[in-house]
């Protein structure tokens, strides 16, 4: 039999060599599909902190219905679509490649003040428990993954090192203010997470 015809060893050798080419050539792009999206998260950061922190400062009498909707309802029209888009794109950053595993230095710039971002957004929203079962959602997902040899991404390692450091100020916060008896009168609940403009209005602005 021709070595070049149909189920011959040259065939056979031929379709493994254009299969384990056309292999490298996806696992090259693979690892090209998800670099670590910097001008997103940077401008995702920034805007996250100059509205969600200008706007209790420029909040004055006359916007008391604007404050309500933002306190009562917005917890329900704005916090759970905004941790569940969040859940949604973490769902995505997984891959095979060992290239794809590490954040670039910029990014760990950026860890930092997205934390602080997301600590603000916890305490004074009022939102533990909502984060909380975010962050062990995504815990879950990253051990479940990691079963299937799937591990995070560039972006995906941002999103959680975030929830990661998030989790940590809420939780040196809380140990920080556990014992005062002001803020403890003013939350009495089980879950103590007291809000950062609470702490302020009653232990820095008093004394001025």
């Amino acid at each position: 039999q021709h070595p070049g015809a149909a189920g011959g060893p040259g065939a056979q050798l031929g379709a493994s060599f254009l299969q384990a080419r056309h292999g490298s050539v996806s696992a090259d792009e693979a690892a090209r599909t998800a670099p670590f999206h910097l001008d997103l998260w940077f401008y995702f950061t920034l805007q996250n902190w100059v509205l969600d922190f200008g706007r209790p400062i420029a909040m004055i009498d006359s916007f008391e219905l604007l404050y309500y909707y933002d306190e009562y309802l917005g917890h329900c029209m704005w916090y759970i679509p905004f941790f569940l888009i969040l859940f949604m794109y973490f769902s995505g950053c997984f891959t095979a490649c060992k290239a794809e595993r590490w954040m670039p230095g910029p990014a760990l710039l950026l860890v930092a003040p997205s934390g602080l971002y997301y600590w603000y957004l916890v305490t004074e929203g009022q939102i533990f428990i909502l984060f909380i079962f975010t962050f062990f959602a995504m815990l879950a997902l990253v051990l479940h993954q990691k079963r299937k040899r799937l591990f995070l991404d560039s972006n995906g390692l941002f999103l959680f090192s975030s929830f990661t450091l998030t989790l940590l100020l809420v939780a040196l916060w809380v140990a920080w203010l556990w014992n005062d008896p002001v803020l403890r009168k003013k939350y009495p609940g089980v879950i103590y997470v007291p809000e950062p403009w609470a702490f302020y209005t009653l232990h820095v602005s008093s004394r001025h």
